[in-house]
């Protein structure tokens, strides 16, 4: 439960219909089995204690009666279990019957929701059998000796987490709108759906968007098999989602008598801080608390390695083609509004200019233009290699554009002898002399060809401050701005694989080469040929990195649940010390070079993280970062 991690659960119980005391034991045995797997908050399906098919049998007095029987008994069981059940029963109140959930906790009773939207046609009619409950009309009710309140619009509050406030909705209602206006961040919705041709894609539809319309951890548990009769069958389709996504499902007929999920209520809570147009009520809220254990959810197999990089091989292809896409139609409208006769990248053999240049011909594609339109060039120094210069002049020539290759060592020893710095001091002065060398050279030649300058930093490189200022931090559009590394290498490599599908196996070769070089500035002298400074020993991983990006920003997470959280999606990979030391190296640099974000170029955003200046990142340069450190 730190950290805001609830861990929340459908179950779906075997029945016999119209016999709620012969049914306490396969509930119970539920409630035990959530319990030992760190439930914090489970939910059975509409009318579970006497099943939801018991027509007429609701309105007889022996069936009444034995509801109150078998709630009692489950009740009961529950002392001593700090977990919150809603089960499903008819219950008798001010002299009508009402199909309720009812909320139970450690022994006791906290609440019953009755349902307010009954159907009157279709697969049943309840209001046959059942009253409406208006949203507004409460009771205060004696419950197998619980006082409590009875109201659709009630919430449940937990004491030890702020952010887990859980509302109840039966059925198809929108009571739920109302309990995510007033505050609840996890909405259970009991029900008792039948199985026809088509409804599963429906259910699985609407609770997707429910999740993700109230910013919510939703919680749908179906009525099972064991519930079909007459002319309805039943199939336990269940689900748990969480902001539009499914993070569990028991598939009709899928046989899980109980599915569990993490939901991060702390980032539901913090999408909402960020959403002036999500709905606000200034109502009352109804409340009642309920107690938790102050445990540590399990989050194994729970996060995420690679936040940005959709799961399945389909929705990394889809995620990769859609990049591409908004970059070059990106660039291609800026390459209109400018009027520029052409691009102009300094193609280093690396893997983000790789990618720049891979977006500005298919820029140049849409604007039905030659790629002889782009000047791609090539600007060996100090710590050039053979290997990242000849991948630099193959790309050039696989896709027809202009190529040139400017040695700038000469330029540069001049720039020493002009500052009064000594070649042999390798310091910060050596690396950035050469970057913005660079960076001149192609500013130049873009304007002696009405040009424009392609920048090809990334995001990850944008969060750590990996560049020099005025050097290749700048260019005239940063097409890479918004992707970040681990993203950047399956966006070429899906380029790769396009391009073997059509036919250019030289250039596939070529960008395969690219993706097995190491990352790396090439601005230290090379050792026997090979690339002596590698990017990853200086300032970590950039799958740690991109980690720890995405929870800081998508999030605003505190470092010590972005440790916690790595510790679990890297186990087996990085200890904790390599951990905790690339994430205070993030802290550190991610605070301390705002000051280029501030100045970036124009770029465009791809994902839900970025941190242009413009719009998607305000941050003072002068931020005093020293409480953002794990000790």
């Amino acid at each position: 439960m730190y950290h805001g991690f609830i861990r929340l659960a459908a179950a779906v119980p075997e029945v016999l219909v119209a016999a709620p005391t012969k049914n306490v034991p396969a509930v119970t045995a539920l409630i035990d089995e959530a319990y030992e797997a760190g439930v914090h908050v489970l939910a059975f399906p509409e009318l579970s204690l006497t099943g939801a098919t018991c027509g007429d049998l609701f309105l007889t007095d022996s069936l009444i009666k034995n509801t109150l029987t078998a709630l009692e008994q489950v009740r009961n069981h529950t002392a001593g279990k700090k977990m919150l059940v809603f089960v499903g029963a008819p219950l008798k109140i001010l002299g009508k019957l009402y199909n309720c959930a009812v909320a139970i906790s450690d022994g006791h009773i906290r609440g019953v929701i009755p349902k307010t939207a009954l159907p009157n046609w279709g697969d049943t009619y309840e209001l046959r059998w059942f009253t409406p409950f208006a949203d507004e009309q409460y009771a205060m009710l004696n419950l197998c000796g619980d006082e409590i309140l009875c109201r659709a619009s009630q919430m449940f509050r937990c004491e030890e987490q702020d952010n887990l406030v859980v509302g109840c909705v039966i059925g198809d209602s929108d009571t739920a709108d109302q309990l995510a206006a007033k505050g609840a961040t996890v909405i259970v919705n009991p029900a008792a759906s039948p199985e026809t041709v088509g409804r599963e894609d429906y259910r699985r539809t609407v609770v997707k968007a429910n999740s993700g319309r109230l910013v919510s951890a939703y919680v749908y548990a179906n009525a099972g098999p064991d519930e079909s009769t007459t002319d309805c069958v039943y199939a336990g389709h269940s689900m748990i989602a969480q902001n539009g996504t499914i993070l569990a499902e028991n598939p009709p007929f899928g046989n899980a008598k109980l599915i569990t999920a993490v939901a991060d209520v702390q980032h539901l809570a913090h999408d909402r801080l960020k959403m002036n147009t999500f709905p606000k009520d200034t109502g009352d809220g109804f409340w009642c608390t309920f107690s938790l254990d102050n445990t540590e959810t399990d989050l194994t197999g729970v996060i995420a390695r690679s936040p940005f990089i959709p799961d399945g091989a389909d929705a990394k292809r889809a995620a990769c083609a859609r990049i591409l896409e908004i970059q070059s139609r990106g660039l291609a409208k800026r390459i209109r509004a400018a009027y520029a006769k052409t691009c102009v990248i300094a193609l280093s053999g690396g893997l983000d200019s790789t990618l720049a240049l891979i977006v500005t011909a298919r820029a140049l594609d849409i604007l039905g233009r030659p790629h002889t339109d782009i000047t791609a060039v090539t600007l060996p120094c100090f710590g050039t290699t053979n290997r990242t210069r000849s991948n630099a002049e193959s790309m050039a020539i696989e896709f027809g554009t202009k190529f040139r290759a400017i040695d700038i060592k000469e330029a540069v020893d001049i720039h020493f002898r002009d500052i009064g710095h000594d070649p042999e001091d390798h310091s910060v002065v050596y690396e950035n002399s050469q970057a913005r060398e660079r960076t001149q050279i192609i500013m130049d030649i873009a304007n002696a060809e009405n040009g424009l300058v392609i920048g090809t930093g990334d995001l990850s490189e944008l969060a750590l401050g990996w560049a020099t200022y005025n050097g290749d931090h700048m260019s005239n559009y940063g097409v890479n701005g918004g992707v970040p590394k681990t993203l950047v290498r399956h966006v070429v490599s899906y380029y790769a694989d396009e391009c073997d599908a059509n036919g250019q196996p030289a250039l596939a070769a070529v960008l395969r080469d690219v993706l097995a070089t190491p990352v790396s500035p090439e601005l230290l002298p090379a050792k026997d040929g090979e690339i002596a400074q590698k990017t990853e020993d200086i300032v970590g991983p950039y799958d740690l990195h991109d980690f720890f990006l995405y929870h800081f920003i998508r999030y605003g997470e505190e470092p010590d649940k972005i440790f916690r959280k790595a510790k679990a999606a890297f186990a087996g990979e990085f200890d904790d010390e390599t951990i905790k030391k690339w994430l205070n190296t993030f802290l550190r640099r991610f605070w301390s070079q705002q000051f280029k974000r501030s100045a970036l170029p124009d770029g465009p955003k791809v994902g839900s993280v970025a941190l242009s200046p413009r719009g998607d990142w305000k941050m003072p340069s002068d931020a005093c970062g020293w409480e953002m450190k794990i000790d």
